[in-house]
C-alpha cells in the first residue's frame, strides 16, 4: 500500500479534473470529427480542402508542441484583438467626445483559463483523428441503403439520423475507442500549461515529500483504472451495436 503522506484528497481532486478535461475534450473532438468527416466527403471542394488541411496539420505536429502553440499563441491573439478593438472604438467614438469611456468596459488583458485552453486544444487535436475514424465508418455503410432511403422520400437529415448514423457508429466504435484511450492519456500534457490536474498535483506532492516514484506510480494506477473502465464500457457498446449483424 502506498503511503501518500496525506495527499490522497489532492490526487483524487486532480483525477476528477483530469476526467473532466477528458470528457469535455472528447465531446468537442466528436463534434469536430463529424463535421470534418462530412466535409471530407462533401462535393464542395473548399470544404474538402479545409478538412484535409486540418487533419494534415494536426497529424503532422506533435501534441505537446501544438498545445503550447495554441495556448500561448491563442492568448496573444485574443489580447491583440481586444487591444485593437479598444483602439478603434476609442478613435471612432472618442474623438470629440471627452466623456467617452469605452476602454473602461473592456479588459486590458485577458488571461485564458488553463482548463478551457486544455479542453479546446485536446478537442481540436483529436477532432482530426476522429475525422478520419468517422470518414472510414461512413464509407463502410452500404450505399444502397442510403439510396433506398432517399428514394423512399426521406430528407437528408432523416437519412442521416435513421440510416447512416446508427450504422456508422458500429463501424466507428473500434477507432473511437482507440482515440478515446489515447486522448485520456494525452490529458497529462495539460499540466505544462498550469492546470492543476492529477499529474501536476503529483509533481507538487513529489517535490514536497521527495517521493516521486510513489506519487507517479499512484497516477499510473489511476490512469490504469480509467482505462480499464473505459475498455469495459467500449466492449459493451460494441456488443450492443453488433446485435443487428448477428
Amino acid at each position: 500500500m502506498f503511503d501518500l503522506k496525506g495527499y490522497e484528497a489532492s490526487l483524487l481532486e486532480g483525477a476528477w479534473m483530469t476526467l473532466q478535461v477528458a470528457l469535455l475534450s472528447v465531446l468537442l473532438a466528436v463534434c469536430l470529427g463529424m463535421v470534418g468527416a462530412l466535409a471530407k466527403l462533401s462535393r464542395i471542394r473548399l470544404a474538402r480542402r479545409t478538412a484535409t488541411f486540418y487533419t494534415t496539420l494536426v497529424r503532422g505536429i506533435p501534441d505537446l508542441v501544438l498545445m503550447m502553440l495554441l495556448f500561448f499563441g491563442g492568448q496573444v491573439f485574443v489580447n491583440f484583438i481586444c487591444s485593437t478593438v479598444n483602439e478603434h472604438l476609442n478613435s471612432w467614438f472618442g474623438a470629440g467626445n471627452p466623456n467617452w469611456e469605452w476602454h473602461a468596459y473592456l479588459p486590458d488583458y485577458i488571461d485564458i483559463s488553463p482548463f478551457i485552453a486544455g479542453v479546446l486544444t485536446i478537442g481540436f487535436i483529436f477532432g482530426a483523428y476522429m475525422t478520419e475514424t468517422f470518414r472510414g465508418a461512413i464509407l463502410a455503410v452500404d450505399r444502397g441503403q442510403l439510396e433506398a432511403a432517399h428514394a423512399y422520400g426521406m430528407t437528408p437529415s432523416q437519412v442521416f439520423r435513421r440510416v447512416l448514423f446508427p450504422q456508422m457508429v458500429r463501424h466507428a466504435l473500434p477507432g473511437f475507442g482507440n482515440n478515446w484511450l489515447v486522448l485520456l492519456k494525452t490529458t497529462a500534457l495539460v499540466s505544462v500549461i498550469g492546470l492543476d490536474d492529477m499529474v501536476r498535483k503529483a509533481a507538487l506532492a513529489a517535490g514536497t515529500t521527495q517521493l516521486p516514484f510513489t506519487f507517479y506510480m499512484a497516477v499510473a494506477l489511476i490512469f490504469l483504472v480509467f482505462t480499464a473502465v473505459s475498455t469495459t464500457l467500449l466492449k459493451w457498446a460494441e456488443r450492443h451495436y453488433a446485435i443487428q449483424t448477428r
